[in-house]
């Protein structure tokens, strides 16, 4: 009996590494087949399977702000009862999505569903790149897509309202092709193994998961743990607050007393908030976690209708999904430093960039400074936190875009102060070859990524038109020979300057 048991848990674990190498090869897929250098070079993307409940069984080691919305978009999709040969396509934010560029694929399978999220760079707002600095309501930020089932006369209907259609119906394509290819490897996977076990492999990493989470859970000290930290907003500020209650293998985190919504884009539908939440919970506990549903089950996340973190439709979302689950994360990893160790703050903003014009869009996020450890500097000019997406390589960018890049290079002693130190932020000129318009989303331009344990601050970011500072969050025209200078923040430094390392 022990060892037809063995036996099992062998078979269970070699079904559970087929799953989740099926959702890497499809994030392998989908960028190898994509037309725009933002999803093929940077990787803004992510794919995932999901099981017949609609729970996240797999997901590639993509994109943490997708993490906790792609539950939402199955379960969008699930209550429109799809067939097995259908495919859904959706990127309503208030629907299972994150803001309308992030444009997500959902189809069925043998055993359940598989989905691929992509950034795309434009989605047919009046701002190339539909990443507006200024945009007020969620249709003002491009094409608005429900759950609705995707055909040839959809995908050329949708397309035809966004700019370059050629690159978002190839971009479509490649999410197609990896969605049709998770259905083609369960398919085999069944065959091979049987549909039952295979479903039992992914009930077993499912549980595997939160069983892992809720042991690290228990481990932390039960209580209940307040932390505020703001975002910036003109001259002024919006709050946000989060209280993290322990109890034993379970923990809940409450919003309570965070700002209204903005009557800007800087609100998050809730999916995104939980993102955040699901992410710092990860890094915190046991981050060799398999990224399964599973993990988050022990975790309940708590916001009030109409703020800032859960806004109701139709308030402006561009900036909440990659600035305000930026803060999100870092609120709450301060909460959780009033009972644990923690690092010191990153660099907390993903610095968006766009330039386009009606003939190309350019959107890229930049690296910046890491948090030092309590044992370790902080990395420097990395895609820290939310993000997890590469650089467009200079080579890549200058070959499909009338922009040069003139200097991409460390803002050395840009990282706070301390025993350990924090990492640097990059300084990153582009100049632009023609008319364009430049819209930029960022954060941690007033308020510097703050220390831990005595530690200094790291600098503040800067943005920059020929020489002459912008603001956080702006869209403008530019000129052909303009420069635009994004001096992103450092880390914070971690313990007193003066004491050795230990």
């Amino acid at each position: 009996m022990a060892e037809r048991d063995q036996t099992v848990k062998i078979e269970l674990q070699v079904l559970g590494s087929s799953l989740r190498s099926i959702a890497e090869e499809m994030g392998a897929v989908l960028i190898r087949a994509s037309f725009s250098a933002n999803i093929k070079e940077r990787r803004d993307c992510s794919t995932a399977l999901f099981d017949e409940r609609g729970r996240m069984i797999a997901q590639a080691e993509h994109i943490p702000v997708h993490l906790g919305a792609l539950p939402d978009a199955v379960a969008a999709v699930r209550a429109r009862e799809p067939g097995p040969d259908d495919m859904f396509i959706l990127n309503d934010p208030y629907a299972g999505g994150t803001h309308l560029p992030d444009i997500t694929l959902v189809s069925r399978t043998a055993v359940g569903f598989a989905a691929t999220r992509a950034h795309h760079a434009d989605v047919g707002a009046a701002e190339p790149g539909s990443l507006p600095a200024g945009s007020c309501r969620l249709d003002e930020e491009g094409v608005v897509i429900p759950p609705t089932r995707l055909d040839e006369a959809t995908l050329d209907a949708l397309t035809a309202r966004m700019r370059n259609p050629d690159e978002r119906r190839g971009d479509l394509r490649a999410q197609l092709a990896a969605n049709r290819l998770a259905s083609r490897r369960l398919e085999e996977l069944c065959a091979r193994r049987g549909r039952e076990l295979v479903a039992a492999a992914m009930e077993e990493l499912h549980s595997y998961a939160e069983r892992r989470i809720r042991a690290a859970i228990a481990e932390l000290p039960d209580g209940r743990f307040e932390a505020s930290d703001v975002l910036e907003v003109g001259e002024g500020d919006l709050e946000l607050r989060a209280a993290l209650t322990i109890d034993g293998d379970e923990l809940e985190l409450d919003f309570a007393g965070t700002a209204p919504q903005h009557q800007g884009n800087l609100n998050c539908p809730l999916a995104v908030t939980r993102s955040a939440c699901y992410f710092v919970v990860r890094c915190l506990t046991d981050p060799d976690t398999p990224a399964s549903g599973g993990a988050f089950a022990p975790v309940t996340v708590r916001a009030p209708e109409g703020s800032l973190v859960n806004a109701r439709p139709p308030a402006a979302v561009a900036a909440g999904n990659v600035e305000t689950s930026s803060r999100v994360a870092d609120v709450v990893f301060l909460a959780f430093g009033e009972a644990i160790d923690i690092p010191a703050q990153g660099q907390g903003t993903m610095n968006n960039v766009t330039l386009g014009n009606d003939r190309f869009t350019y959107y890229e996020t930049i690296g910046g400074g890491q948090g030092a450890c309590p044992d370790s500097d902080g990395p420097s000019a990395v895609h820290v936190a939310m993000s997890n997406t590469l650089s467009t390589p200079t080579e890549a960018l200058e070959l499909a875009y009338p922009i040069r890049v003139e200097r991409h290079e460390l803002r050395l002693g840009s990282g706070g102060a301390g025993r350990h130190r924090g990492g640097d932020g990059v300084a990153r000129e582009l100049r632009a070859l023609e008319l364009c318009r430049l819209s930029i989303l960022s954060e941690r331009r007033r308020h510097a990524p703050q220390g831990r344990s005595r530690g200094k601050p790291g600098a503040p970011g800067r943005n920059l038109l020929n020489g002459e500072e912008l603001p956080a969050k702006v869209t403008r025209d530019i000129q052909p020979g303009d420069v635009v200078r994004i001096e992103s923040p450092g880390g914070g430094g971690y313990g007193s300057p003066g004491l050795p390392a230990s």
